[in-house]
């Protein structure tokens, strides 16, 4: 919200200008509500329905088991994402910002490099996805087939809209999110109403339990979906006053989320039944025409489209300030760009050149996770320990800042989070990589993410805390440790 003195309702279409530096207590006029819709936006997408699929056909799980893992593999990724979206209300600024209280002015290059090329990956596969979706449409509506020069047009169709809404900021983020969670939700009732009425249920419910491993290895790999979300969780969260609820911040995240998802896996998993190939599919949309009948296909798909674009645009938009903490000194818009140029040409060989999309994308959601996990692990201990942030500190990026330490560096904060890195992919294993401790337990049931936060938040909490210079503000050198309170 750029201009304080804006009346509430007024600002709502404005383009947000403000970058990286903190919202002023007066701006602060967010409700905790407005991150229910935020997050329902984020997981409108129909590779839900290909993730829950997967649970049946890969790990051979019955409904039920499907049920346990749809409900869990939300509430405890994107309880971690209400955790630490805490922190923007705290601190006002973006996740990548606030971290450089933690990692140091020079120290916070490493994660951020790191997490905003991990963001190139996740925005082309939603550009992906939204394009299938449009050719898609057009072949149920025009008989139209897909072909290399369409491939590129959908590309750039989808990525221009992208950007054009992740540009525009916050509220227009806040506006399409709110829509898009009436009009899903309406069409996804409608969708399960025909399910329910189709569905051979008697083969559904007589499918043979999964192995509790592989059930564990569900949730796992769900859950790192909402893992990737967490760095971006502040973005959401800084124009909420101070006094806002955490304990709401946290119910209204994992809601907006376990909303979507839970109905998602599940229709997932029962179209798995008499439609196994769907979790094997190149094109992870074109299923959804063979399923539906014709009148509510295409509907759902353009409903699905706008929720994929918005997912886009929220990576985009948290993308943007990732990369103005790197010091690409260009305005939040122009930082955004890169990202949508990027996505474009990962989109194009991925859609042409790939030659199984599901395997590409289980593949990357799982680096993904373990990328995100290190960063996870440091800054959720240092919120334990923080009371506030110093914005002044934050934005300053020279030797005076009281986030400089030692060389630009908080060496405990950068070991810690370089150790859990390399320790979370030893346990690893995708279609390219397979760390030496894949085979492991932990590895096998896809929670290398997991030992990578533990590992992080255990070295981080045992080693000296970071002291701050001659230089620090009072506010920064008298906080003093707290517990996060919920």
């Amino acid at each position: 919200m750029p201009h304080a003195s804006d009346a509430e309702g007024a600002t709502e279409s404005a383009v947000e200008t403000r970058g990286l530096e903190p919202v002023p207590d007066g701006e602060r006029t967010g409700h905790v509500r407005e991150l229910f819709p935020t997050w329902v936006a984020a997981n409108i997408s129909v590779l839900l329905l290909t993730m829950g699929a997967g649970l049946v056909v890969f790990n051979g799980l019955n409904f039920w088991q499907v049920l346990v893992v749809a409900i869990a593999a939300p509430v405890v990724s994107y309880g971690i994402v209400g955790l630490i979206s805490v922190a923007g209300k705290r601190g006002g600024s973006p996740g990548m910002a606030l971290s450089r209280a933690v990692f140091g002015q020079r120290g916070n290059l490493l994660p951020g490099s790191l997490i905003w090329v991990a963001r190139w990956g996740w925005e082309t596969i939603n550009a992906v996805t939204g394009a299938y979706a449009v050719l898609t449409v057009l072949d149920l509506l025009f008989g139209v087939r897909s072909n290399t020069a369409l491939i590129i047009v959908t590309l750039l169709l989808f990525v221009a809209c992208t950007f054009l809404v992740s540009g525009l900021g916050i509220n227009a983020l806040r506006r399409c999110s709110t829509w898009s969670t009436y009009l899903f939700g309406a069409f996804s009732v409608l969708v399960l109403v025909h399910l329910v009425t189709h569905t051979d249920w008697s083969a559904v419910f007589d499918k043979p339990a999964g192995s509790t491993a592989m059930m564990i290895a569900g949730i796992g790999t769900i859950a790192a979906g909402g893992i990737s979300w967490v760095p971006s969780g502040p973005d959401f969260t800084r124009y909420l006053p101070r006094t806002a609820s955490s304990r709401a911040v946290v119910g209204s995240t994992i809601g907006g989320a376990g909303i979507v998802v839970l109905p998602m896996v599940l229709m997932g998993a029962v179209m798995a039944v008499s439609t196994p190939d769907l979790a094997r599919a190149t094109d992870p949309v074109a299923f959804i025409g063979e399923i539906l009948p014709l009148w509510l296909a295409v509907p759902y798909l353009l409903i699905a489209l706008v929720g994929m674009l918005l997912i886009n645009s929220m990576s985009m938009y948290s993308a943007g300030f990732t990369a103005q903490t790197l010091g690409i000194r260009v305005p939040r818009t122009w930082a955004v760009s890169v990202n949508a140029v990027i996505s474009l040409v990962l989109g194009f060989l991925l859609m042409v050149v790939a030659t199984s999309f599901t395997g590409s994308f289980i593949s990357f959601l799982t680096l993904l996770a373990v990328a995100f996990s290190a960063w996870i692990g440091v800054f959720g201990v240092d919120m334990l320990r923080r009371k506030d942030y110093d914005g002044a500190a934050l934005m300053d990026t020279t030797r005076t800042s009281a986030y400089w330490y030692r060389g630009g560096f908080a060496w405990q904060a950068t070991a810690s989070w370089a150790a859990a890195l390399l320790v979370g992919l030893l346990f690893t294993k995708v279609d390219w990589f397979s760390g030496p401790l894949a085979s492991s337990w932990l590895g096998e049931n896809g929670l290398g993410w997991g030992v990578t936060i533990v590992v992080a938040a255990a070295l981080y909490a045992v080693l000296p805390r970071t002291g701050t210079p001659a230089a620090a503000s009072t506010q920064a050198a008298e906080a003093e440790p707290v517990r996060l309170s919920l």
